[in-house]
């Protein structure tokens, strides 16, 4: 058996997030499915660097899955890209040693926000950036905000009530809030992410973009570990995973 890493993007619109569910439509189904029928052999299954929620996007997700087949990487991205839907694609592929993992060797992940300007929403933008509408945030108040989030904290009050894990502490590397046209991108880079950390962490920079919390608040919420502290959690279809990054 050989492992490939692939990497794929997606739009997560008409999924109900990454994970496979039962009898429902998920990216991780597809992509199973495809693998199945490439192989013949319903045993065949996928292993991602995470799991994203219904709405999000994918520029870089990484995967890998372990084959008996010996096809050049170019044809692993033809052979899956025929069988995926349109709105899946695999955009690279490599053969790794056995020993790498997509989500346990992962040292680093990026996601994107996006937040648009714009007077009247486009239609074909409405599943792909949020809408501020008469809002007009002040993205320097943004930024000093960002900066606060930067670094290794316990990030409890920015994550979901539903996380898992026991180890709430992150580092978050690299924050930035960039406009693009009628385009506002944040981009976060860190070690890693809790459940609705990202979406959570935008939420709470629009309210001091908009004037309902200040910058130094965020240490203050930081310290509380109370999620309740945050506010809102972002919408989904503003967010993407752009890259995971492996040593």
């Amino acid at each position: 058996m050989k492992r490939v890493k692939a990497t794929v993007a997606y739009d997560g619109t008409n999924f109900a997030g990454y994970q496979f569910q039962p009898g429902i439509r998920t990216v991780q189904s597809e992509i199973d499915k495809a693998l199945v029928k490439v192989h013949k052999d319903n045993s065949i299954y996928s292993v991602a660097s995470g799991r994203t929620d219904a709405g999000v996007h994918a520029n870089g997700q990484v995967i890998h899955f372990d084959t008996s087949l010996s096809l050049p990487t170019d044809r692993w991205i033809m052979a899956l890209n025929v069988l995926l839907p349109k709105d899946i694609r695999v955009v690279g592929a490599e053969y790794v040693d056995e020993s790498f993992h997509a989500r346990y060797s992962a040292t680093g992940k990026t996601y994107i926000f996006k937040w648009s300007y714009s007077d009247v929403q486009s239609p074909f933008e409405r599943n792909y950036a949020v809408h501020l509408g008469r809002w007009r945030p002040d993205v320097q108040l943004m930024r000093e905000a960002a900066e606060q989030i930067i670094g290794t904290h316990d990030f409890t009050s920015f994550c979901s009530s539903k996380t898992a894990t026991s180890n709430k502490v992150r580092t978050v590397r690299q924050m930035t809030l960039e406009k693009q046209g009628h385009l506002l991108i944040m981009t976060i880079e860190g070690d890693g992410f809790l459940y609705n950390m990202v979406r959570t962490i935008a939420g709470m920079l629009l309210a001091v973009g908009i004037g309902w919390n200040t910058p130094a608040d965020i240490q203050k919420i930081l310290e509380s570990r109370d999620r309740k502290k945050a506010g809102k959690t972002a919408p989904a279809h503003g967010l993407y995973l752009d890259s995971v990054t492996y040593d």
